[in-house]
């Protein structure tokens, strides 16, 4: 089955006074979500959470919002890919599969 897999961050790594687009473990929390034609939602996002890592195994659209419907034509992430974004604590992310 496909997953989208979420890490949630508070801080963003920082390297020599810089910042790095990782996120500084340990996480705040990890969850899974099952990518299938319809959208799926996530659980809310932990109220600390400010930045979020996803990788999906499988191609699949997201959308983010406190009701959020994920369509094949919003956010569209390949395969494989891994992506980090900044987020509002207590949103969620839902994913559709993209044939």
């Amino acid at each position: 089955m496909a997953t989208l897999s979420i890490r949630e961050y508070e801080h963003l790594a920082a390297l020599s006074g810089g910042t790095l687009q990782v996120g500084q473990e340990p996480a705040v929390a990890s969850q899974s979500v099952s990518i299938t034609a319809g959208s799926v939602p996530s659980a809310a996002f932990n109220v600390r959470t400010k930045h979020i890592r996803v990788h999906t195994d499988a191609q699949c659209s997201i959308e983010f919002g406190t009701t959020p419907t994920a369509t094949t034509t919003t956010c569209v992430l390949s395969a494989q890919q891994t992506e980090y974004f900044g987020v509002v604590p207590l949103m969620k992310v839902a994913v559709i599969s993209v044939p």
